[in-house]
């Protein structure tokens, strides 16, 4: 059932293959994934946020039987002079102070709902009901597509570091991919919050030059075109001295940007004329010497 949903969902999302390593020497590549904590972490979020919305649809479905008995009652009074309604159990109990207040208002603004609803036709309290069964079924459906769409989205979270550059590729139908060369690195630092520290994971945050003022990005814990997180990860500490001593090296080695191997060559060219023109010059002072 999960791979069927999954051949589904990867479909529907058009994901392109797993990411390619960025520039960097082959035997360098290392290959990080988020922690199996994680995605507990992801479901959790997910179970309380389903939990959230069937207290929501107990709720709608109270109202709506509020709803139908004052209608009815309303419909009936109109009709057949029916006695006017009694007051509630809950409203004659002997509440106290600001309860009995809040039922009292609650009664009063469902009372008024059904009365304006008891002059419709009879064919839109049906409909409401219907559009209730539908919301109803919605949230059944969406059930396994949506949970197949946390573990799909966990899967996603690919974090590659070479002895030049990163790249960190996460999301499902918002895909992200961000690419760092060590050239630009400034700052990396680890991040765990109290739940984190509970499940044993963090995250290792990546800022480059130009940083500084993506704030706000930072604050939600978003990544932005300067800032790049390893989420969830269980080796933090290890992902984090692996990007500081590859990045002293790069530096200790001088080398540059991947991309600006162009113009070095270019340099070098230049430079190999311009040897050439100063031996013509020093051969033509040696003929014409006296």
């Amino acid at each position: 059932m999960f791979d069927f949903i999954r051949r589904l969902v990867l479909r529907a999302a058009r994901l392109p293959a797993d990411p390619s390593p960025p520039a960097g020497a082959p035997g360098s590549i290392k290959i990080f994934r988020a922690a199996s904590n994680y995605y507990k972490l992801r479901v959790a979020r997910w179970f309380f946020a389903q939990i959230g919305a069937v207290i929501g649809i107990m709720i709608s479905l109270w109202f709506l039987d509020q709803l139908d008995g004052g209608v009815t009652e309303f419909r009936a009074i109109a009709t057949e002079n029916a006695p006017a309604r009694q007051v509630a159990a809950e409203d004659a109990a002997p509440d106290k102070g600001a309860q009995k207040v809040a039922r009292k208002k609650q009664r009063k603004d469902i009372d008024d709902l059904a009365r304006k609803v008891a002059a419709w036709p009879d064919w839109t309290l049906r409909l409401i009901h219907w559009a209730e069964y539908a919301a109803i079924a919605l949230f059944i459906l969406q059930l396994p597509v949506t949970f197949a769409a946390v573990r799909l989205e966990f899967e996603q979270h690919w974090y590659i570091v070479t002895d030049r550059s990163l790249r960190i590729r996460t999301g499902l139908f918002s895909l992200q991919e961000s690419t760092m060369s060590f050239a630009n690195l400034q700052q990396v630092e680890v991040r765990q919050g109290p739940l984190q520290r509970l499940l044993g994971i963090a995250d290792v945050r990546v800022q480059s030059a130009g940083g500084g003022g993506d704030s706000e990005h930072k604050s939600k814990g978003q990544d932005s075109m300067h800032h790049a997180i390893f989420h969830g990860v269980t080796n933090a500490g290890e992902i984090r001295d692996l990007i500081l001593a590859r990045l002293k090296r790069f530096r200790e080695a001088g080398l540059g940007d991947p991309d600006d191997s162009a113009p070095l060559a270019e340099n070098n060219t230049a430079l190999a004329a311009a040897q050439e023109l100063l031996a013509e010059v020093r051969t033509l002072r040696q003929t014409f010497r006296p």
